[in-house]
């Protein structure tokens, strides 16, 4: 048993290990490039608007472009690259990461927390697929990322505004106010004829052992659930140097929520 033990632990301890092993180590830059896909003069242009913005806002856009994220979701494997990284002010989680997996052809854009107000997926959709996707099919990687770049910058100083969410459902309420009414109406008339036939016979609301008619709990139960929520049920809700020099500081310690959207070119 206790071999068994031992065993048990080795095997999650290499399994830990292996998982970390996916992820590289932390960058001292907030450009990282792993497969030399751009230039030191690109990687230096890239870098100094990056670190500009952070030194003067305190947000960290990082880029990070790999070969391959093998067998991950690219959106998981952004998401835990900028949470181990810590991209962003802790406490702020202000931090945004342009994941680009080059052999894959796939990139994602990560939000922190504190930058899916300003940056919502809608806005890293519609970034990846204007500005990215028709750079990277001519093989312009500086181009796309130059120009997502400034399009995140802006949206996050507020210069651009985000659209506002529409108001989901309300086609939906509104024919669920009128069933409610409809509905009202007969239990108010069912009531009606019941009370003026003195509540006898088969107008009877509980049954001879005091518990109420199964006609009475099914009018409840489609109450409580609405028109689609069923009988008694209630309705479901919705190299680690970049080469490009700058004075960057680090990663503050940002934390990241799930906030972006992916694509592919």
């Amino acid at each position: 048993m206790f071999k068994k033990t031992i065993i048990f632990f080795s095997l999650l301890l290499t399994g830990f290990i292996a998982n970390a092993q996916q992820l590289p180590a932390k960058s001292n830059t907030l450009v990282t490039d792993y497969t030399n896909t751009l230039s030191a003069a690109d990687q230096q242009q890239l870098e100094q608007k990056l670190v500009a913005f952070d030194d003067s806002t305190s947000t960290q856009i990082a880029v990070v472009i790999i070969k391959s994220v093998g067998e991950y979701d690219i959106d998981d494997y952004g998401q835990k690259l900028g949470r181990a990284w810590g991209i962003g002010q802790q406490g702020k989680n202000n931090g945004i990461l342009i994941l680009v997996a080059a052999d894959d052809r796939k990139v994602t854009i990560q939000t922190g927390y504190g930058a899916e107000g300003a940056v919502p997926d809608v806005i890293t959709h519609q970034i990846i697929q204007n500005d990215i996707v028709p750079h990277f099919k001519q093989n312009d990687y500086y181009g796309g990322l130059n120009a997502a770049t400034d399009n995140l910058i802006k949206y996050m100083k507020g210069e651009y505004k985000s659209p506002n969410k529409p108001k989901q459902n309300s086609a939906t309420d509104d024919d669920n106010t009128g069933g409610y009414i409809a509905l009202g109406i007969i239990v108010l008339v069912i009531l009606i004829v019941i009370f003026r036939r003195g509540g006898g016979g088969g107008g009877q609301i509980y049954g001879g052992r005091g518990s109420a008619s199964p006609f009475w709990w099914f009018l409840g139960g489609s109450l409580l659930g609405g028109s689609g929520g069923g009988w008694g049920g209630f309705s479901n809700g919705g190299g680690n140097d970049s080469g490009g020099g700058g004075d960057f500081g680090g990663f503050g310690g940002g934390d990241f929520g799930g906030g972006g959207s992916s694509g592919s070119w």
